[in-house]
């Protein structure tokens, strides 16, 4: 039975009730926290995730069948060895010292399935901008790099990813005039996995970049040509199926602007998509980025051909005209992985972006309150964006010979407390700082948002100047519509 406290309020601890005892540290009041935290579990450590192999054994972990509790992972040699119940796995590797991670989440890392390196100089320079800004914002500034600066950019992008918990993303393939052996080195002293894009638009260069990076453990190529009016279709038919050879991934935007899909009805008499699977490029190896002006006719396709799109929501609120129809791609069982554009580096709020965008532009109308529920939009932005960007059978998994791309996340914070849905309360309450660790490939690449092994703070710090000399002398036009 509830009953009215002193300040009138009914049940719980009223007011009064509540303040008495709470004084000064001396008085056992508030202030008296380290009695408290002398009982606390101890917090991990860093050396802790050091070495080659090591066991994990957190509160939770993420599994690809969903959340699992009493469980350890093994970790050696860059890849997930054993998965499973803690008693078992624990016992079955005497030889290791369990790294207890109470109150912590052992989760993939996220896979960004659309990314430009190389406009990390430049992002606020496409707010307020109408919608096809590439030629006004992105091909200037990325004409304007030179080697080092093109590293510093790619740098910068991939430390904020990493601290965003990203941990790999998929270069759409950058117009700067350097050899794309800068962004793969900027990749790897950052430690981030990287789908590797190489523009093809004259048809040149592609077999040989396909075939340069097999010893490369975080750089895997790809192929790309930004947009079909770039390439002749034959260009587009044999760079499509170069990947398709080689098992890598064709990425091209498509359906992503009214201005192109007019100007591909006005040139061919189709639409972008139609225009693809008419020639013959749209295959399992086609990452189409945004898609966000789908006819009905051009998902079918999409699915039919088993093609897939990157989902890029928060890009679509920044300068779309649509924003894709994700939960109808679901429905339809077409790939599709999350990604960024380039946007902002930061999984969590991306995830809240993609379940946001779509209640926002279908929810609403239709009823649906749950557009998905959280595993979708969690699931979109690790595996099945894994798979979408080529690398399905590499990472995107807590799961044996997987590699070990994950995150150590915190979950001792007042807003996953208490915890009811934990799937959901990823998508729309949790953030970067509750990251703890950032994982890629085995080895430990961030401790709470900072590199262990270089310094980000003076590459920051670089950056904050190049980045403005850049610009500055980048022939941007932007409009100013105030």
């Amino acid at each position: 039975m509830a009953t009215e406290q002193q300040d009138g309020t009914p049940g719980g601890v009223g007011r009064r009730r509540f303040l008495t005892g709470v004084g000064l540290a001396g008085a056992g009041g508030l202030l008296a926290a380290p009695a408290a935290a002398e009982s606390a579990p101890p917090s991990p450590r860093p050396e802790q995730f050091q070495g080659g192999r090591y066991l994990l054994v957190p509160d939770v972990v993420l599994l690809p069948n969903g959340i699992a509790r009493d469980h350890a992972v093994l970790v050696a040699d860059g890849k997930f060895r054993d998965v499973g119940p803690a008693q078992r796995v624990v016992a079955a590797h005497p030889e290791l010292t369990p790294v207890r991670l109470d109150g912590h989440l052992v989760m993939p890392g996220f896979v960004d399935a659309h990314h430009h390196l190389t406009q990390s100089f430049g992002k606020a320079q496409a707010f307020g901008q109408p919608s096809e800004i590439f030629k006004q914002v992105w091909e200037p500034l990325e004409h304007a790099l030179d080697a080092d600066t093109a590293y510093l950019a790619t740098k910068l992008s991939a430390l904020e990813w990493l601290r965003g918990g990203f941990t790999t993303v998929a270069d759409a393939g950058t117009r700067a005039p350097i050899d794309v052996e800068v962004l793969a080195r900027a990749a790897e002293d950052a430690g981030i996995r990287c789908v590797l894009g190489k523009v093809c638009s004259d048809g040149k260069g592609g077999e040989q970049h396909l075939h340069r990076w097999e010893s490369a453990r975080l750089i895997h190529p790809s192929l790309a040509i930004p947009i079909q009016d770039d390439a002749s279709d034959a260009v587009m038919k044999k760079t499509s199926d170069l990947c398709a050879e080689a098992g890598a991934v064709f990425q091209i935007h498509v359906n992503e602007h009214l201005a192109a899909v007019e100007r591909s009805i006005s040139a061919f008499g189709r639409r972008p998509m139609e225009h693809l699977h008419d020639i013959g490029a749209l295959g399992p190896q086609t990452l189409a980025a945004h898609a966000t002006l789908l006819t009905p006719t051009e998902m079918r396709m999409v699915a039919d051909a088993g093609a897939a799109i990157s989902y890029n929501p928060v890009a679509s609120a920044w300068k779309g005209n649509a924003v894709a129809p994700a939960t109808t791609l679901a429905a339809w069982g077409v790939r599709f992985g999350t990604g960024t554009d380039g946007t902002r580096g930061d999984g969590f709020r991306l995830v809240d972006a993609a379940e946001t965008a779509q209640r926002l532009t279908g929810g609403l109308a239709t009823g649906d309150s749950s557009c998905g529920a959280g595993r979708t939009w969690v699931e979109h932005a690790t595996s099945r964006s894994a798979d979408a960007v080529g690398l399905g059978r590499v990472t995107g998994e807590i799961a044996v010979s997987k590699a070990a791309d994950f995150l150590v996340v915190d979950l001792r914070v007042p807003e996953l407390t208490p915890s009811w849905d934990l799937e959901w309360e990823l998508v729309r309450l949790a953030n970067r700082n509750q990251i703890t660790a950032v994982v890629v490939d085995g080895r430990l690449r961030l401790w709470q948002g900072w590199p262990t092994d270089w310094d980000a703070h003076a590459l920051v710090a670089q950056a904050a100047t190049t980045g403005r000399e850049v610009v500055e002398r980048a022939p941007i036009r932007r409009v100013k519509p105030d």
